[in-house]
C-alpha cells in the first residue's frame, strides 16, 4: 500500500512516523525525571535544573541546527537527532548512585539536542513537500504533524507514569532507549536522502534570520511557550501531587489527557480558524487568539486567590486554556513554514524554534524557582504578563493587505 503513494505522501508518513516515535519517548522521559525524583525528594527548583541544559541546549541547537539542515540534508539531522536521544537515554541507565545532578542534566543536555534536530527536521521538510501556491494543504498538513506530535507526547506522558510503576525507572528507560534504536534503524534506510539540502554553499553567518516577519513571529513564539511552560513544567505536576495528593498514575494520566487534547485541537485548528471558507491566517489571527488565550491564567489566579473550588478552577481553567493555547500553536506553526524561504528553509525554522526553546527555558527555570518561592498563583500571573507581551508583539505580523 505504501508503494503506491506518491514519493512526497511516503516522505511526509515517514518523516511523521520518525517524529512520533521520538516525540512518545520524549514525553515519557519528561514525566518519568519530574516524578522519579520528586518521589526522591529533590525540591521544585532542583527538578527544574535537572531540564535546564535540556532547554538551554535546545535553544543552541536550532539556532545551529538550521544551517546544519542546510548543509548536510534533513534527513541527516532528524537522524542524528535519534541516535543522540538513545544515547542520553542510556546515561540514565547507570546504578542508580551515580544518578547524580550533573550527571541527569548532562542526559538532558544531549535529549534536548536530539528533540530540537528531530522537531526542526520534521517541520522543515514539509514545507519542501509541499508545492508553492498551496497554502491551505500546507496549513493542514502543518496542523496534522504538529497536533498528532502533541498528541503523542501527552500519550508519553501517561507512558512515563505507567512504566515508572510497572518497570521501575531503570526499565522504563531501557525499553524505550531499544525501541527508538530500532526506529532509528528503519530511517536510515529509508528516509529520502539530502532532502532539503541547499544547493547553494551556506555561510554559518546566516543562521540569524534576515526577515522581519520571522523575526517578529519568533518574539511572540517565545513568549507564547514561556507563558505555558512556566506553570505546566513543573509547578502544575508537584502542585497536583502536593496540594491535591494525586499519585503519579493521576499526574500522569490527566496531564497526558490534557496534551492529547490539545495536540487533537492543534490537528483541526484550520477549520477554527476558517481554512475551511478559505481563509488563511495572518498576523491579525495570531494577535486575536493570543489576546483571548491571555485571559485564562489571569482568571484561574484570581479564582485560587479567591478560593473558589480551587480544584474545578484550576482543571477546567487548565482544560480552556489547552485549547486556546492549542490554537495559538497551531497558527504560528504555519505562519512559521509560510514565511520561510524554501532554499535553505531549516535556517528561518531553526531560528524560530530556537526562540521557542528560549521561551521554554525562561518559563522551566521560573516554573521550579517562582513556585519554590510564591506558589502556582505567582506562575499563573507571570504566564498571563507573558502573553500579555505575545499579544502586542503579534501586532507586528503582517497582514493580508501589507
Amino acid at each position: 500500500m505504501l508503494a503506491s503513494l506518491s514519493p512526497e505522501i511516503r516522505q511526509y508518513l515517514l518523516v511523521t512516523g520518525n517524529y512520533w516515535a521520538f516525540t512518545l519517548t520524549d514525553g515519557a522521559l519528561r514525566m518519568l525525571v519530574v516524578l522519579h525524583f520528586h518521589q526522591l525528594g529533590y525540591s521544585p527548583l532542583e527538578i527544574a535544573l535537572l531540564f535546564l541544559f535540556y532547554e538551554i541546549f535546545g535553544v543552541i541547537t536550532n539556532l545551529v541546527g538550521g544551517w546544519l539542515g542546510a548543509r548536510l540534508g534533513l534527513n541527516r539531522t532528524m537522524n542524528i537527532g535519534l541516535i543522540l536521544q538513545v544515547v542520553a537515554l542510556s546515561m540514565l541507565l547507570v546504578p542508580a548512585a551515580m544518578l547524580t545532578v550533573p550527571w541527569v542534566m548532562a542526559a538532558q543536555a544531549l535529549s534536548g539536542i536530539a528533540k530540537d534536530l528531530n522537531k526542526m527536521s520534521a517541520k522543515s521538510s514539509i514545507k519542501l513537500l509541499v508545492p508553492d501556491g498551496q497554502g491551505g494543504a500546507l496549513y493542514r498538513w502543518v496542523a496534522v504533524l504538529t497536533g498528532s506530535k502533541n498528541a503523542l507526547k501527552g500519550a508519553g506522558f501517561f507512558l512515563g507514569g505507567a512504566l515508572l510503576m510497572w518497570l521501575g525507572f531503570a526499565g522504563a528507560v531501557g525499553s524505550m532507549a531499544v525501541a527508538l534504536l530500532l526506529v532509528w534503524m528503519a530511517s536510515m534506510v529509508l528516509l529520502k536522502k539530502d532532502l532539503g539540502r541547499a544547493k547553494n554553499r551556506i555561510k554559518f553567518s546566516e543562521i540569524f534570520s534576515k526577515s522581519r516577519a520571522v523575526n517578529v513571529l519568533s518574539a511572540a513564539r517565545l513568549f507564547l511557550f514561556g507563558a505555558r511552560d512556566v506553570w505546566f513544567v513543573v509547578a502544575l505536576p508537584v502542585f497536583l501531587a502536593s496540594q491535591f495528593d494525586w499519585d503519579h498514575w493521576q499526574v500522569g494520566g490527566f496531564l497526558a489527557l490534557w496534551v492529547i487534547g490539545y495536540g487533537g485541537v492543534q490537528s483541526v485548528a484550520p477549520r477554527i480558524t476558517g481554512r475551511a471558507n478559505g481563509f488563511l491566517p495572518d498576523g491579525r489571527t495570531a494577535f486575536g487568539w493570543a489576546l483571548a488565550l491571555t485571559l485564562i491564567p489571569a482568571l484561574i489566579a484570581l479564582a485560587l486567590t479567591a478560593n473558589i473550588a480551587p480544584q474545578w478552577s484550576l482543571l477546567g481553567g487548565l482544560l480552556l486554556f489547552g485549547v486556546l493555547f492549542a490554537i495559538n500553536s497551531s497558527l504560528h506553526s504555519y505562519l512559521i513554514v509560510s514565511y520561510a524561504q524554501r532554499e535553505g528553509v531549516s535556517l528561518d525554522v531553526g531560528f524560530y524554534y530556537m526562540a521557542n526553546a528560549m521561551g521554554r527555558l525562561v518559563g522551566t527555570v521560573l516554573s521550579g524557582w517562582v513556585y519554590q518561592i510564591a506558589g502556582l498563583t505567582a506562575c499563573l500571573w507571570i504566564s498571563a504578563l507573558f502573553l500579555a507581551l505575545a499579544t502586542v508583539i503579534a501586532l507586528g505580523l503582517p497582514r493580508r493587505s501589507d
